[in-house]
């Protein structure tokens, strides 16, 4: 009797291979073997654009997860420009306040500035009334029953009232007969030679005289200055 040959043992089929350029582990319908029929009630492999469309989109390149995993963004950055935009308008709105109260304080300065000024000549020229009514009388006297020395004595007495009127306010007079050259408060006009040496630099007379109001000079004094130069070599000083 004839032995049957043992039968090869079939090589398992090889898994079916992906369709060039489709994604690793999808599966196209032509992956059977050739000449194969579809088992009825398997699972039918997807196709690339489903897989595509259960995947949804690629998310771009550094994305926040939120928008990967198809979460809702909100928008800080609207939110924050909203609240510089309102501070900003509050910065602008006190700005605008402060520049009109400075300058409201600046007329106000100015306005109090000129009453003040015009309060000060108003008293100053209150104090010198009287003297100008004094200086007035004494003009007005008849030469004919009016002799030299009383109108010489009248005139003195209103310049001595006058003045005595405006060192009330802070005026000072500077009479430096005598006293050694100031330029400060001195404005030498001329100069005069003195044999001594002692004189040198002193006023030697005085022009016109200075003045200072609570110490700012108004006027300087207009003094001649004594000058001391050194006699010739071997003239003889009698």
């Amino acid at each position: 009797m004839r032995k049957k040959p043992h039968a090869q043992p079939r090589a398992p089929a090889a898994p079916p291979a992906a369709l060039e350029g489709e994604p690793d582990g999808v599966v196209s319908e032509v992956g059977l073997e050739p000449g194969a029929e579809p088992v009825p009630g398997a699972e039918r492999p997807a196709t690339p654009s489903e897989a595509s469309a259960a995947v949804g989109p690629p998310a771009a390149e550094g994305a926040p997860a939120a928008v990967a995993a198809g979460e809702p963004v909100t928008r800080p950055g609207a939110e924050a420009l909203a609240a510089l935009e309102r501070e900003t308008a509050d910065l602008r709105d006190r700005l605008l306040r402060t520049a009109a109260d400075f300058d409201n304080f600046r007329k106000r300065a100015a306005r109090e500035k000129a009453e003040a000024w015009g309060r000060a000549q108003a008293d100053l020229l209150q104090k010198v009334l009287d003297s100008m009514d004094d200086l007035g009388r004494v003009a007005h006297l008849d030469p004919a029953q009016t002799s030299a020395e009383s109108l010489h004595e009248g005139v003195g007495l209103v310049e001595r009232k006058l003045l005595k009127a405006l060192e009330g306010v802070g005026l000072e007079r500077i009479d430096p007969s005598g006293q050694a050259f100031d330029p400060n408060a001195h404005e030498a006009v001329m100069t005069t030679p003195t044999p001594t040496a002692e004189q040198d630099g002193h006023v030697a007379m005085v022009f016109q005289a200075g003045y200072r109001l609570n110490g700012l000079l108004l006027r300087p004094a207009r003094v001649a200055v004594y000058a001391f130069s050194e006699p010739p070599p071997g003239e003889m000083v009698h």
